[in-house]
């Protein structure tokens, strides 16, 4: 019961904590959690004490929540900035746990140097948090905002591993430079490894089971949540990184389907979405809760150690953090003077410097650091010793540790608005306004071309009917917004060019007959000369091909034809030559959409202004039966272009391309249009 309430009472401050950011923005929401925490241990006396297993801390909170980092990681981003990403993700954690872990043996001999090199280690890691709650405080360069969440999503796993290394080297007394190069190699090779053959095999799950028609929510849902905890501790039990492993699967991230899209998958794409932010959240949330609360407790012990001094242990506290931030500024520094003078070739300037200063600052320290902090063993366990010895100076690294990341935190909070630009809320708001448009319209073109990808012989006129109102809709939101567009002539000329390019095709073919073929091919010529306004763009190249075509058949063939040829029977064969030429450039739109290889809503009306032709020349009157069987695929079609526009919805709102208010609305029209499909059901 004791676990259950305060598995209860932690969560319900993280419930607060998210009513409070709403209240007070500008503070930032870890520090909100650990004063909440503090709150807790002060009403409970400083009594509150969590002891979990190392093991199952590393599980239960660092796998979910650096699977969940690596998913929603830009890859484009990651692989543009990949060379500084990485200095900072693994050449600067190692040069902070050298730095800090020397400094820290020197000035408290009674730590061990594998133990400060632990806990330099430890501190490596930068808190996504905190980057996200700067990142809509202040306008933090496009560069330093994209180094930020590659930093923080690998350097996670090198501080990791050089912490357990470091770990391993306190608890076994050793400590050889090759064993523990050797054992890195083998861990972090066999660690990617995993990764993607887990990815690939969870890949393999997913297919099968769609193959096979399970299409349930909650076991798609379920599996993906899944995933982090099983290729962690499978990783674990085969001696190689765990941590290595999740960040590639989620890298990789195979449990979620690409290229399909339907009902059943855009519901699972968004329930799954909404789970992860949630679990992701209530374990951020948890971990800074449970730092407010051990604050106390471990303040207090070390506080009342008689060996070192008050003062020497807030002096500790901050010279830590000096040497954390002088580090890292040293590095970012010679790592942007190198940038600016190799790829902008350009002088290091004093705003060069102000970045450089943005990205120190910004890098806080939080959940991860406190998590695997968390896991260092009370006590030491020798083989050839009968009893336990305690770990060195826990308390006091624990101590070191908390005191660096709300030191950190309080400084990414209130000095990287000094150094950025605050956000100006008018220009803000006006850019808020046009990015809320620019991504409704994005959103639905992206509807148009799923639909467009999706359409069958079978579903076509459906298919059409749910593009057009699509289409419509966006020109409703440009009316309102004044957005006028310039009618799309080269397009059209595209499209004649097609039909024309397969009538040639046709009359070398010899199937269809001189006399209709070339009569179509002029009326093509005098559209395309019309929309060219008597350029004659490209009538050369015409020309050039109806006299290819000509010699092809021979003018005895063409004046052979010329008698006995009725009317009725050209009409008919005009007919059929139309309808495969407009079918030809139908396939070509139709890739055209797909691809957005062309503005979306141009694409899909002329694609619609053909299907509707080709389909007049084909067409016979449809039965009563043939009306249902439309009406009833129509909805369908609309349900998966529903399905699919939330769950865009939702990717942008979490991309922060869409306010809340806009996101609001545009979900509120989408399930008003559900509901309103399913009353007339």
């Amino acid at each position: 019961m004791e676990a259950l309430t305060l598995s209860l009472l932690l969560l319900a401050a993280v419930l607060v904590s998210s009513l409070i950011d709403q209240i007070i923005p500008r503070v930032s929401l870890p520090l909100i959690q650990i004063a909440l925490g503090l709150v807790i241990a002060v009403v409970a006396g400083g009594e509150v004490r969590v002891t979990l297993d190392p093991e199952l801390f590393l599980v239960l909170f660092i796998a979910p929540l650096l699977y969940d980092e690596a998913k929603r990681a830009d890859k484009v981003a990651l692989w543009r900035e990949r060379k500084p990403v990485l200095s900072l993700a693994i050449g600067l954690v190692v040069a902070t746990a050298l730095v800090i872990g020397f400094a820290v043996n020197a000035i408290v001999p009674s730590i061990p140097l594998a133990a400060a090199f632990a806990l330099g280690a430890a501190l490596g890691p930068t808190d996504a948090v905190a980057v996200s709650s700067l990142s809509k405080q202040v306008d933090i360069p496009e560069r330093q905002a994209s180094l930020l969440k590659g930093e923080l999503l690998l350097n996670d796993a090198s501080g990791i591993v050089s912490f357990q290394f470091a770990l391993g080297a306190v608890v076994t007394g050793t400590f050889s430079l090759m064993s523990a190069g050797s054992d890195f190699l083998i861990e972090f090779i066999g660690g990617l490894l995993f990764g993607a053959v887990f990815g690939l095999l969870g890949n393999w799950v997913v297919k099968t089971a769609r193959s096979i028609g399970v299409e349930n929510t909650n076991f798609h849902v379920l599996f993906e949540v899944l995933i982090p905890f099983l290729i962690y501790l499978v990783s674990d039990a085969c001696h190689v990184s765990g941590v290595i492993a999740v960040v590639v699967a989620g890298l990789i991230n195979v449990t979620s389907p690409r290229g399909v899209i339907g009902p059943s998958v855009s519901r699972m794409n968004i329930v799954s979405g909404s789970v992860w932010h949630v679990l992701t959240y209530a374990l951020n949330g948890i971990v800074f809760v449970l730092l407010g609360t051990q604050l106390p407790q471990a303040m207090r012990e070390t506080w009342d150690d008689t060996t070192i001094t008050n003062t020497t242990l807030i002096a500790l506290v901050f010279g830590v953090t000096f040497l954390l931030l002088a580090t890292r500024f040293l590095w970012v520094l010679v790592m942007d003077w190198v940038h600016v003078r190799r790829a902008e070739g350009r002088r290091f300037a004093r705003r060069d410097v102000r970045s450089a200063l943005i990205t120190t600052f910004a890098g806080a320290k939080g959940a991860i650091t406190l998590s695997i902090m968390f896991t260092i063993p009370v006590y030491l366990v020798y083989p050839d010793l009968d009893y336990k010895v305690l770990f060195p100076q826990r308390d006091l690294l624990i101590f070191l540790a908390c005191g660096v990341i709300v030191c950190t935190l309080l400084l990414a909070t209130f000095v990287v608005p000094l150094l950025a630009p605050a956000r100006n809320e008018a220009e803000e708001e006006l850019r808020r306004i046009d990015r809320d448009t620019a991504t409704t319209l994005d959103i639905m073109r992206d509807v148009i071309e799923m639909l467009a990808a999706q359409q069958t012989p079978e579903n076509r006129v459906e298919t059409q009917a749910v593009i057009r109102s699509y289409n419509d809709r966006l020109a409703r939101i440009k009316e309102t917004n004044g957005i006028e567009d310039e009618p799309n002539v080269s397009l059209r000329l595209r499209a004649l060019r097609w039909e024309y390019d397969r009538a040639v095709e046709l009359l070398e073919n010899e199937e269809v007959s001189s006399v209709v073929g070339y009569q179509y091919l002029t009326r093509l010529e005098r559209t395309m000369d019309l929309l060219e306004h008597g350029r004659g763009t490209g009538r050369m190249r015409r020309l050039g091909i109806r006299a290819r075509a000509l010699l092809h058949r021979g003018v005895n063939a063409v004046l052979r034809e010329l008698p006995g040829t009725t009317m009725a029977s050209r009409t008919e064969e005009m007919r059929r030559l139309q309808v495969a030429t407009r079918t030809y450039a139908v396939e070509h739109l139709e890739e055209a959409v797909a691809s957005s290889q062309v503005p979306t809503e141009d694409a899909a009306e002329l694609l619609m202004e053909y299907q509707r032709a080709a389909a007049a020349l084909r067409s016979g009157r449809p039965t009563v039966t043939a009306v249902i069987k439309v009406g009833d695929r129509a909805d369908e079609v609309k349900r998966a272009a529903y399905y699919y526009e939330l769950e865009q919805i939702q990717e942008a709102y979490e991309a922060d391309l869409l306010s809340r208010g806009a996101a609001k609305r545009l979900r509120e029209n989408v399930q008003l249009m559900q509901m309103d499909l399913d009353d007339t059901v």
